[in-house]
């Protein structure tokens, strides 16, 4: 199944030249006037250009690799002095196609999107509290490190230290793709900060990821089937977050779900980011019950876990990281916790993959 998606989404030097004759073709569509008087068939064409786009680009980013590796090779034959420059160039080979690799992984809908990653704490007060605020710092710092932006849409801050909620928006290409695997509760285990007796604390946080859905998509929200309310904003941000009712609830009432916004400073702005919210979630339901009726088709017996425990973070008595659904582990938590999960995307995706392919396979049979 890797294999097949691998060569789905990026094709092989056989067929770039085609990629790029479809590209020009869609470049030219897209100057026509009419095509824009559609907006569903005018996303449609962006969408497919983006992807040939990004196809061509990683194809022709492989081969310049290549081709620098060969070319050191040579030289290295030929008895230049270039061993530095050929373990440089195959190290940037290596680490190309792995990139690579692991994009292929993503061949879901929304897996190009923008995320909306949501923190909330646990029970147990502030231990789970301040637990989230490092989980919301790690994810922070994960964004940075591959130059992604993020923002703060609304943060619930803890009683003492840490946050009871958080939502960030995280922008970047494939965004959604990659986070969607940290979806789930983190355990956290340590000697607590808070305690005077330096006991050893387990401590609980869930995180859920959403794509991020514009308005005018597939997915469209009746203003008859929600409630707006408004409140003033809490916590620190000046004289305007706190005297104004700034901050937005929205309820959807056939679903129930419940959303929030008060980071920004105007009412109509944090309604437009409720907004956005909202339309994830409703694409994280329809999702979730397309899951489900998969796993029905198969004869699955087993509950689908969308908030199940999926990773322990041990700080005491040893140090260690560690993935319950792919075994994957690092020894150096710290490392962890400043943003460096790739290793942990990267088990979690070819494992998923794994788990679909069968699924499908046994539809399919």
């Amino acid at each position: 199944m890797r294999s097949r998606a691998r060569w789905s989404r990026y094709g092989g030097s056989f067929d770039v030249e085609a990629k790029r004759r479809e590209l020009d073709e869609l470049e030219q569509r897209l100057t026509h006037p009419d095509v824009w008087g559609d907006p569903d068939k005018a996303r449609q064409i962006q969408q497919r250009r983006a992807r040939l786009s990004e196809s061509v680009e990683a194809s022709e980013s492989l081969t310049e690799l290549l081709d620098d590796a060969r070319t050191f090779l040579d030289l290295a034959r030929e008895g230049e002095d270039v061993g530095t420059d050929l373990h440089e160039s195959v190290e940037r080979l290596v680490r190309r196609t792995e990139e690579l690799e692991l994009d292929a992984l993503l061949t879901g809908d929304h897996d190009a999107s923008n995320a909306i990653l949501e923190v909330h704490s646990g029970a147990g007060g502030t231990e789970s509290q301040d637990w989230a605020g490092m989980l919301l710092r790690m994810y922070q710092r994960w964004a940075e490190r591959r130059g992604f932006k993020v923002d703060l849409l609304d943060l619930q801050p803890g009683e003492e230290a840490g946050i009871k909620s958080a939502t960030l928006s995280i922008e970047g290409a494939n965004a959604y793709g990659y986070l969607r695997v940290e979806r789930g509760v983190h355990r956290l285990v340590r000697i607590s900060p808070f305690d005077a007796q330096a006991r050893r604390h387990t401590s609980f946080a869930s995180v859920d990821v959403l794509p991020e859905v514009e308005e005018g998509g597939h997915v469209e929200v009746d203003e008859k089937d929600i409630r707006v309310d408004t409140y003033r904003a809490s916590g620190a941000g000046g004289q305007h977050v706190n005297k104004t009712e700034s901050a937005i609830r929205i309820t959807h009432h056939p679903t129930g779900i419940v959303v929030t916004c008060q980071n920004e400073r105007s009412q109509h702005r944090n309604k437009d980011v409720a907004m956005k919210i909202l339309r994830a979630k409703l694409v994280e339901v329809a999702e979730r019950q397309a899951e489900e009726a998969l796993a029905q088709e198969v004869g699955e017996k087993k509950k689908i876990e969308w908030g199940s425990q999926i990773r322990s973070y041990v700080l005491a008595p040893y140090r260690m990281v560690k993935d319950h659904r792919t075994s994957f582990e690092i020894g150096d938590a710290d490392r962890v916790l400043d943003g460096d999960l790739d290793g942990f995307i990267r088990a979690a995706l070819t494992h998923q993959a794994g788990e679909s392919g069968e699924r499908v396979d046994e539809v399919a049979g």
